[in-house]
């Protein structure tokens, strides 16, 4: 399945349908009136979050969405048939965005998240509704409600709990590939992914899901190479584990690249708790590997792990530490969102005073 993380589409609920202006009018009957029913409300357009999903690719070839219109009212009271509502399903991480692409309209974060994006027109009244004492023969009615039209942006941020990242051809797809099922385009010749892959890592009991982000090159934040675009794949991520090509000549300058280029995306994104290793160390010696690794915590000013995916070397004491920070990560999420949910007041303080 191809990945479409950004999609535009058109949508438009249903009118409502018209109210009926009849009189009864039956045979042997003497006492007649108005019978005109109500029209029926038109379908509205609903968007919800759904798990199994992980592309907006079903947003691509369809563009324009257009719920029913309400059936109309009839004579002998008979009331016209609601619409029913039109679904929208979206994978988790799916942002919804006004047709000027910065009013956020939702983020859909959990299963089952629903929104109504364009609200199905109120049926139309009968006149069965205006006969009174002095009007008994009325010949108004009420007209049905219009449904609404809209132009919506949906852009998709995978929810991962770790990311990856790294200059293409730091073995981001091999170290997916070596800890999770995932299977990520891998060859012995250079090449960059174009599309971010995930995967699920097990350590002991707990579960995590990795993101491989296409590689950043230096201007990615200028809008060069394809790392930018998917950048904001990883801003959910609880750790980000940069990954540095041992091969490489001066690893220092390939830290410092990556580093660069997030501070200029997302400084936020720049803050989150990173983990940084030394990657393919099983093709060069050890004097290398530690000149390297010497280095490169002088740069950063933190822990270096040398491992090497292909070889499967020094990634289960990775894993171990990213397990851990993502836990903490969740543990921070679930306290602020306590935080930040309203106060429900017992019932017997919702009173109206002494009254």
């Amino acid at each position: 399945m191809k990945f479409i993380d950004e999609a535009k589409i058109y949508i438009k609920s249903g009118n409502g349908g018209a109210g009926c202006v009849s009189f009864r009018r039956e045979k042997f009957i003497p006492e007649g009136g108005p019978d005109g029913g109500d029209g029926g409300r038109g379908g509205s357009i609903i968007m919800r979050a759904v798990g199994g999903l992980n592309t907006l690719v079903d947003y691509r070839f369809q563009q324009h969405f257009k719920a029913k219109n309400g059936g109309h009212g009839m004579g002998s009271q008979r009331y016209g048939k609601a619409a029913p509502n039109m679904m929208l399903d979206v994978p988790l991480g799916t942002q919804i965005y006004d047709e000027d692409r910065e009013t956020l309209l939702a983020d859909f974060t959990e299963v089952g998240q629903e929104i109504t994006l364009a609200a199905g027109g109120r049926g139309g009244l009968g006149n069965i509704h205006f006969k009174s004492s002095t009007n008994q023969a009325p010949r108004q009615s009420v007209p049905a409600g219009l449904g609404e039209e809209r132009t919506l942006w949906l852009k998709l941020k995978l929810l991962s709990d770790g990311g990856l990242l790294g200059l293409p051809n730091a073995g981001k797809s091999t170290f997916l590939a070596a800890v999770s099922a995932a299977k990520p385009k891998i060859a012995d010749y250079p090449f960059t992914t174009l599309a971010p892959q995930l995967g699920v890592v097990s350590v002991g009991d707990h579960e995590f899901v990795l993101a491989d982000i296409p590689g950043l090159i230096e201007g990615a934040a200028q809008g060069k190479g394809l790392g930018l675009r998917f950048l904001g794949h990883v801003e959910r991520c609880g750790v980000l584990l940069h990954l540095i090509d041992a091969m490489g000549e001066d690893v220092v300058a390939d830290y410092k690249t990556v580093r660069h280029e997030l501070e200029e995306f997302d400084a936020e994104l720049a803050a989150k708790p990173t983990l940084l290793a030394l990657n393919k160390c099983d093709t060069i010696d050890e004097k290398e590997i530690a000149k390297k690794v010497k280095a490169l915590k002088k740069a950063s000013g933190g822990e270096v792990y040398a491992i090497s995916a292909a070889a499967h070397q020094g990634i289960k004491e990775l894993l171990v530490i990213m397990s851990k920070t993502i836990d903490e990560y969740r543990l921070q999420q679930r306290e602020e969102k306590e935080r930040n949910r309203p106060m429900m007041l017992p019932l017997h303080e919702m009173g109206d005073g002494d009254a």
